[in-house]
């Protein structure tokens, strides 16, 4: 991987803008975060269970984010064959590998709030 440097002097793994553009095209959206946030904590998930734990989204914004997150890999639907219907989701690789880029953004936020305090 190429290095640059930073403006402490230090080298750093060069970024590539369009591995960026993807990573955020693929976490586009108010609810995927929080979708992603839940199943890190317990999956596998059933799609009432994400509704209630994720109280402002509508129903139809949440199917469409799944649909969209399944599509891009991060998460797998899984549908037994009963009836009702049960249907759950969990984190594929991909989506469970999003852990460490969630605890950055956390660390990120606490640090940034006492800095403006």
């Amino acid at each position: 991987m190429e290095q640059r440097e930073t403006s402490t002097g230090t080298s750093a793994p060069a970024c590539s803008i369009s591995r960026v553009e993807h990573a955020l095209g693929v976490l586009r959206g108010r609810w995927k975060l929080l979708i992603i946030h839940h199943l890190l904590v317990r999956q596998p998930r059933r799609f009432s269970d994400l509704e209630r734990e994720i109280g402002q989204v509508t129903q139809k914004m949440l199917i469409q984010q799944l649909r969209a997150l399944e599509a891009d890999g991060v998460v797998r639907r899984i549908v037994y064959p009963e009836v009702p219907p049960h249907v759950e989701y969990e984190l594929t690789a991909a989506g469970r590998a999003l852990a460490t880029a969630l605890d950055a953004l956390h660390d990120w936020s606490v640090q940034a709030r006492h800095v403006d305090a």
